[in-house]
């Protein structure tokens, strides 16, 4: 695996490369960061140039100060300025995961002649999220989290006790399952602990209003679409969506009428698979991806 910086849209990027051919451009979430994709790299690799960045904000690339700086419009101009940089005129295969997910369904709305391929694990889409955070109580209850996120005590609360709570969250099921080892919990402490780091990740859903209804009229302003018209959020590029039902923080409602947005759907349902499947089972995810794209 390589590491390389590429300066794009007016940040410079942290990514880690592997292999040569057709571009897999992997998108991580929060709080995640390019391991999310270690999996994906050592498989992957044999026959793509697979490339996992940092995203703006997180671990090694550039994070600006400015809240405006996490817009949606900002980070797909990332993702554009990534594929520019890397796929040499040809079409790329994009898989995302999270906060990742939300960008690569916004990338591909907007640019399909980039995509040849979508891969989406346990990322709604924007039209269904927005009605589920307006409508549907299980989705508002699951999603409180993202109020928390967006006020001032996020921070010390979660970097206290060396990111206590976000080991726990993200790493504490997988290391006592030992699906990830103390070096692995070392490397995401590092990336967290990275100056600034954890405030431009939770400025992802700060700078997009995006959870539901709060407490305050800032918070009641609360979005998952982006200011995006649902009429213009189809997917026109074969997408495949993985998706673990233990998920806590999003529902397998976000699955149901998704055809209605994604004309070339298949859905690969991981039913004892959470929002971490892409750690929990990794051989299986990568079996649904390399069946997609073969």
């Amino acid at each position: 695996m390589q590491d390389t910086y590429v300066t794009v849209n007016g940040v410079r990027l942290h990514c880690v490369t592997e292999g040569s051919g057709q571009v897999m451009l992997c998108l991580h979430g929060f709080p995640e960061f390019w391991y999310e994709w270690k999996e994906q790299l050592r498989e992957f690799g044999k026959d793509h140039l697979v490339v996992a960045p940092d995203l703006r904000g997180h671990n090694l690339s550039d994070k600006p100060a400015e809240l405006e700086a996490y817009r949606i419009e900002a980070l797909i101009g990332d993702i554009r300025g990534l594929a520019d940089h890397f796929r040499g005129g040809k079409k790329i295969i994009l898989v995302a995961h999270d906060w990742g997910g939300a960008l690569a369904w916004g990338f591909a709305m907007a640019f399909p002649q980039y995509v040849e391929k979508l891969v989406i694990i346990n990322a709604p889409h924007p039209a269904i999220f927005r009605r589920l955070l307006a409508e549907d109580k299980e989705q508002q209850a699951a999603s409180q989290y993202m109020l928390f996120f967006r006020s001032e005590a996020a921070e010390p609360t979660m970097a206290a006790n060396g990111y206590a709570i976000l080991v726990e969250t993200v790493l504490g099921e997988l290391l006592r399952r030992g699906l990830m080892t103390e070096a692995d919990k070392a490397e995401y402490v590092k990336a967290w602990s990275q100056p600034g780091a954890l405030t431009c990740g939770l400025n992802y859903y700060r700078a997009n209003r995006v959870g539901p209804p709060g407490p305050s009229a800032e918070m009641e302003q609360s979005s998952a679409a982006f200011g995006m018209d649902p009429a213009q959020m189809i997917v026109r590029v074969p997408t495949l969506v993985i998706w673990g039902e233990k998920d806590t923080a999003l529902t397998v409602k976000n699955l149901e009428g998704l055809e209605k947005f994604v004309p070339e759907l298949t859905v690969k349902r991981v039913p004892d698979g959470t929002h971490w499947v892409v750690h929990e089972k990794p051989a299986e995810v990568n079996g649904y991806i390399r069946e997609f794209i073969g």
